[in-house]
């Protein structure tokens, strides 16, 4: 019953914004380069959209820059990646109304070749510690994204610093990571939607996977309409809604590239 009323109040709220919003209302989401190059967004906005009226204005960044979007008040919600930044963010004050949305995960690919031995391990912690030691090249995003915070929190793991000559951080998207990763033949980080989406083009192979440290979950908040007023709260608040309801939940599990899932819908 309580799954009836969601949809049918969701239902409501969506012929409402159909007859009262123009062309011209526009909701700015910041999110991860990951939802953006996986092509989950182009999927899912143009049905939000065909049954809202609403257009989403995508500014895909980094989470890091994602949510200084969002504490700036230049975006009216963000999709981000990274659980301890987020609850930061909501806890200042500058998001509201938490909620899961999906999930991944990280996994660490790398050369064919192997130079450093890690492919089939189960600790990545322990593989980064391996391609320090052989001075393999890594290419970090470097960018302060969900992706690269994670990165870091490894290297933590693993009881050391990313300081070898053979590290690089490009301050890039996941996109251009990967391609420099396979243009020098070396390891990265990489969400699996991101990577599922990229394998045909690159000669590099999924190495480490399967820890739980690797798993990767996808929020999406509000921007605080009391601290910035001028934020579209509706617009964004029937996006959120959206994402949540039953419909975008089965649209995320279906989504696929090269038959193969990338996110699995998770919402409460």
């Amino acid at each position: 019953m309580r799954i009836i009323k969601n949809i049918t109040t969701f239902a409501l709220l969506s012929l409402f914004a159909s007859f009262s919003v123009t062309a011209a209302d526009i909701v700015r989401l910041a999110t991860t380069t990951s939802t953006y190059h996986s092509g989950l967004l182009d999927y899912l906005v143009p049905e939000f959209k065909k049954e809202s009226g609403y257009d989403i204005q995508i500014l895909a960044a980094g989470t890091g820059k994602a949510l200084k979007m969002g504490e700036n008040g230049d975006v009216d919600l963000v999709m981000t990646h990274a659980p301890n930044a987020e609850a930061a963010f909501v806890q200042k004050g500058f998001g509201v109304l938490p909620r899961g949305l999906m999930y991944n995960d990280f996994v660490l690919v790398g050369p064919v070749a192997d130079p450093a031995n890690v492919k089939g391990g189960k600790d990545v912690a322990s593989a980064l510690a391996n391609i320090a030691k052989a001075n393999a090249d890594f290419v970090s995003r470097g960018d302060d994204s969900g992706t690269h915070k994670k990165e870091l929190l490894l290297w933590k793991a693993a009881g050391m610093s990313p300081e070898f000559a053979a590290y690089k951080a490009v301050g890039q998207g996941m996109g251009p990571t990967l391609t420099m990763a396979n243009e020098l033949q070396g390891y990265t980080l990489t969400d699996r939607g991101t990577w599922l989406a990229y394998a045909s083009k690159l000669d590099l192979d999924v190495l480490v996977e399967g820890d739980k440290r690797l798993f990767n979950p996808y929020q999406v908040i509000l921007v605080n309409p009391t601290r910035y007023p001028d934020a579209n709260y509706q617009g964004a608040k029937l996006f959120s809604d959206w994402l949540v309801s039953p419909k975008a939940q089965a649209m995320i599990n279906d989504f696929k590239v090269n038959g193969q899932q990338l996110f699995v819908a998770d919402a409460g």
